[in-house]
């Protein structure tokens, strides 16, 4: 036996590997999203696997993430919510590569008054991950937010992930900045114009993002604002928004729990704070590891 096992995030992006000896990281790689025009997810993870061949091959590989969509490696149905912990294990899929046992995390389904289905994939993982790293999030209900790309809204009851609300925050604020006259000129990168961008943007989400957006032009052109205040801005605008159009999910919620980058997390933070909305905040790559394991 190789006394080592390995847990994976393998998304769209990027695909993260930890090595794990005794409960302890001892090495981490990194290699292709499962994304990626034209991969061979086997090839990409041997290739990642290389650097410690030399002192055997794993005792188990277990993956969370985009490696279990249509399109990833090998396709995992959703468990539906409610879901607890063991009705998430229970929905993994086991396949074996060169031997080795590999087990494909499943991601959830939920169904919203409306009747409207969303997904995760990969956040699961870190939610499940939550439940052990804060173990006061196992009784009663609770709101945890992973803010991202595409923001995870989740509804924790008594254990179970009862709810799931996807929200494309940051994919629109890229393709404002990317894509827009709004945010057009070249940032000096002003730390202090930015966050006095994204104080006053989170101002005007209270009364509608739509009609605020091309504040972030006219400012510049009118006001004496930098393209460093307009993407503050921005960010705020779209930040106060996502929470406000939430307000229902809040109900009477006195505090939140936040999941990943320290960066996003101080804007979402300071974005509850104005909603008096306390935060906890917990590491991504903690709770991914935690519900991994």
């Amino acid at each position: 036996m190789s006394g080592y096992r390995v847990l994976g995030d393998w998304g769209t992006t990027r695909l993260r590997l930890f090595r794990i000896e005794h409960g302890a990281v001892t090495d981490r790689v990194y290699g292709d999203g499962i994304g990626t025009p034209g991969i061979v997810p086997e090839a990409v993870l041997r290739a990642a696997l290389a650097s410690w061949a030399g002192e055997g091959s794993p005792e188990t590989i277990r993956l969370c993430g985009m490696v279990g969509a249509r399109d990833g490696w090998r396709e995992v149905p959703y468990a539906n919510c409610p879901a607890t912990r063991d009705a998430w294990l229970a929905a993994a899929t086991a396949l074996t590569l060169d031997g080795v046992p590999v087990e494909i995390m499943a991601g959830l389904a939920c169904v919203d008054a409306e009747g409207v289905p969303d997904v995760m994939r990969g956040e699961e993982t870190q939610l499940y991950g939550a439940l052990a790293l804060a173990p006061d999030l196992a009784g009663g209900r609770h709101i945890v937010v992973l803010p991202g790309t595409h923001s995870k809204w989740a509804v924790i009851e008594d254990g179970a992930i009862t709810g799931v609300r996807t929200i494309l925050t940051g994919e629109v604020f890229a393709l404002l900045r990317q894509h827009s006259t709004l945010a057009r000129g070249m940032a000096a990168g002003d730390a202090g114009a930015e966050a006095e961008g994204f104080a006053a943007g989170l101002v005007r989400a209270e009364r509608g993002v739509l009609s605020g957006l091309f504040g972030a032009r006219a400012m510049q052109l009118r006001g004496g604002k930098t393209p460093d205040w307009a993407l503050g801005y921005l960010s705020g605008l779209v930040i106060g928004g996502e929470i406000a159009e939430m307000r229902a999910t809040l109900a009477d919620a006195s505090n939140v729990t936040i999941i990943g980058d320290p960066r996003l997390a101080d804007l979402y933070t300071q974005a509850f704070a104005r909603n008096g909305i306390a935060v906890q905040r917990l590491d991504g790559d903690a709770c991914v590891l935690a519900g991994l394991s």
